[in-house]
Formats: C-alpha cells, sequence, structure tokens
C-alpha cells in the first residue's frame, strides 16, 4: 500500500500556472456566476480565491451594496491577485487577504453574517473537505447559502481519445490520492453540506466542454496539457508512466485539439446548502 504523503496543491503558483488560471477563469466565470445567481447587495466570502478574477466578478454582480471578501493562502496567487486588480482599476472592489481555508480566522464580528460562503476547485486539494465546509456553514447567517463548486475527475471524456491519454490521467488521479487528496471529491458536495449541518438544496453539473469548430477549443486544450504538466513531477513519482510516455501523451493531446472531429466533454459538480 502506497503511504499518502502530507497534502499539498500539486500545481503551485508559477507564472505559467498563474497562466493557465487566468484563462481557466475565462473559461469558467461566466456560468459559475449564472448558477450563483446574485441578485445584488450580498456578502460574499470567497474561498481560495485564487487570482481573484471570480471575487472581482462576484463584486461587480453585488454592486454598491455588496461586499465581497476573498481569502487566498498562497503568497504568490494574492500577490498576482492585487496586481490584476490594479491593473483593472478594480483595487478596492474586493477585500483580499490571506488565509488558510483549513484553519480559517475571521474576526469575530465576522462569523455567521455572510449572506454566502463560497468555494471553487478547493475541495480537492485538502485533506479533510469536511472541515473547510463546517467553516463555511459558520461563516454565514441563518439562511445563508454554501456553495460548493469542484471535481469528479472520474468524469472526463475526450474523444476520439488521444494515445496515452488514459494512462496519464490515471496517474494524475492517484497523484491525489497519493497526496492525501480526493479526486473524487465533487460526487460528494451535497454529503458534505449535509454532514457540515447545511440544509442541502441544490445539486447540478456545469458543463465544461467544447469541439473542433469552436473556437474557444485551443484554450481546452492548453488548460488539460497544463493541468498534466503542471502536476508532472507528482505523476512521475506514482510510477505509471515514464517520462517519455507522458511527453508523448501530452504531444498527442495538442495533435487531437487539431482533428476536426475532437469534442471533449467535462463537467464540475455544484451543490448548495442553506444554513
Amino acid at each position: 500500500m502506497t503511504r499518502a504523503r502530507p497534502s499539498h496543491y500539486v500545481h503551485g503558483s508559477a507564472p505559467e500556472e498563474q497562466r493557465r488560471l487566468a484563462a481557466l477563469n475565462d473559461l469558467l466565470n461566466e456560468s459559475s456566476l449564472r448558477a450563483l445567481g446574485l441578485a445584488g447587495g450580498e456578502s460574499v466570502l470567497d474561498l481560495g480565491c485564487g487570482l481573484g478574477q471570480l471575487a472581482r466578478a462576484m463584486a461587480r454582480a453585488t454592486g454598491p451594496r455588496g461586499r465581497v471578501v476573498g481569502i487566498e493562502r498562497d503568497a504568490g496567487q494574492l500577490a498576482e491577485a492585487l496586481r490584476l486588480a490594479r491593473e483593472a482599476g478594480e483595487e478596492g472592489l474586493v477585500e483580499l487577504r490571506p488565509g488558510d481555508v483549513t484553519a480559517l480566522e475571521l474576526p469575530a464580528a465576522e462569523w455567521g453574517t455572510y449572506d454566502v460562503a463560497h468555494a471553487r476547485f478547493i475541495l480537492q486539494h485538502v485533506p479533510n473537505p469536511l472541515a473547510v465546509v463546517r467553516v463555511m456553514v459558520r461563516a454565514v447567517k441563518p439562511g445563508g447559502r454554501i456553495v460548493l463548486e469542484d471535481d469528479d475527475h472520474d468524469v472526463l471524456r475526450l474523444w476520439p481519445e488521444p494515445s496515452g491519454l488514459t494512462e496519464l490521467w490515471r496517474a494524475y488521479i492517484e497523484s491525489y490520492a497519493r497526496n492525501g487528496n480526493d479526486p473524487y471529491v465533487g460526487r460528494r458536495l451535497v454529503e458534505l453540506l449535509h454532514q457540515a449541518g447545511a440544509r442541502p438544496a441544490r445539486n447540478a453539473w456545469l458543463f465544461f466542454g467544447s469541439c473542433a469548430g469552436d473556437e474557444r477549443l485551443d484554450l481546452f486544450v492548453r488548460n488539460l496539457a497544463g493541468v498534466l504538466e503542471g502536476a508532472r513531477a507528482d505523476i512521475l513519482e506514482t510510477g505509471r508512466v515514464d517520462s517519455a510516455r507522458f511527453d508523448q501523451a501530452i504531444a498527442a493531446i495538442h495533435a487531437w485539439g487539431e482533428r476536426p472531429d475532437a469534442a471533449i466533454w467535462f463537467a464540475r459538480c455544484w451543490a448548495e446548502g442553506v444554513r
């Protein structure tokens, strides 16, 4: 049996990873905002806000009567989030704070005051997702919403399938377990809400896909390749693939993106509960 290592975020925050995340936000944020359905005036706590792009979009949606606080553990991500906000002329739009979602500290007066607590792609990277959801429940007021967006990595499909992708993707999934994390946490979101004391109110999939003829397909291809390349060291440590097979599979993904019949399906899991 392989012993899990202490949990860590496999992708890091190097400039190439920040570029991938920025492009990913362009693909995801519209559907996240639509699903959130912010009416204006809400106070929102965004855990693991990363580069802050979604947090700033939430702030625009909540309007001048609203308030958005973004929490980010990684100093590199937080610095880039602040730079992007300044560059966009939105430096005062969101309050960005350093903080660890696994041991969240809020001013005493803030606990139990938020209308919405939101976390996207966080639970798959922490050893105890339930502890994070419990903190989110504690942060919102009675009747407040807890919104979870995360992945079940078993739902990825590409067709026609690039050579070596299945083997490489299974190694990527195994790297999560080796890091003490759950690559299938998306299927558990409703369960986590219930266990944390929230009343589950909604369960959905937000489609994330493309095909040949869609001008955005290249972004999907670069994101998939970037996800895997960013986790290269962890993937190779599983022993499922060697360096040569890794490189061959990445090349096959890029070649697949040029096919006239390429199609990719993925969906992030969405669940909402009420305190």
